[in-house]
């Protein structure tokens, strides 16, 4: 048996970017440095753009020695091979990333580097969270131009559903796994979300700056496609 068995423990998508405008993302907290490795020089070969999320420290320097065109983004606990499209350049809408407290910072900054792994320009708005309401409203004319709102929230979660109560873009709501005891790891930010009284608000689940990254792509591709039409 052959001791490389790469061929079997990943098979790229590489159309995916054609099929539906999404480069493949590589979940890369389960993964070896050396799988991680074989996986973007696979990508690399195929001119294909590679984001790795959920990279520690440890293992970005790891993979840094055999590949040093790796960028790695602490803050987002990403990395990325190849260069990132200029932004704007689409003409795809600004999008703002909004955070409860400077501990989203983490899951706000994965949001915002898949979006400019996309040509998507993001303003990240941190620490305008419920518990000083004054910071939130300050903001709110400010965050009329913004064509779709990523808002990332911890502890009761209760950000978006005020967001949304008070503007009226499409936003996606990020429970973060921030907060005490019954916070949970997230679920209790995760269920108030769920259960908000805002309508229209969408929810994605505990962590995934990505996964609101790429509804957040959807929505601004949709409506670029129906300008067209």
């Amino acid at each position: 048996m052959k001791d490389d068995q790469s061929d079997i423990l990943h098979r790229l998508d590489l159309d995916r970017r054609n099929r539906i405008g999404m480069l493949e993302a590589v979940w890369g907290e389960h993964k070896t440095a050396e799988q991680i490795i074989a996986i973007a020089l696979e990508m690399q070969a195929a001119g294909e753009l590679m984001l790795a999320t959920r990279i520690d420290q440890s293992k970005a320097t790891k993979i840094a020695i055999e590949l040093p065109a790796i960028k790695y983004y602490s803050q987002a606990r990403c990395l990325s091979l190849g260069s990132l499209p200029e932004t704007g350049i689409n003409g795809f809408g600004d999008v703002a990333i909004l955070t409860g407290g400077s501990s989203d910072i983490t899951v706000a900054a994965e949001a915002q580097l898949a979006l400019a792994c996309h040509g998507i320009h993001s303003d990240l708005i941190a620490d305008v969270g419920v518990a000083g309401l004054h910071r939130l409203m300050h903001k709110l004319p400010e965050l009329q131009k913004y064509q779709v709102l990523i808002v990332c929230a911890g502890m009761e979660g209760a950000l978006p559903t005020v967001v949304a109560g008070l503007l009226p873009q499409p936003i996606i709501a990020v429970p973060v796994s921030v907060g005490y005891g019954v916070s949970a790891g997230g679920i209790a930010a995760l269920h108030g979300m769920l259960a908000s009284c805002a309508p229209g608000l969408a929810v994605v689940n505990i962590d995934n700056g990505y996964g609101a990254a790429m509804a957040t792509l959807r929505i601004i591709k949709g409506a670029s496609i129906v300008g067209k039409q």
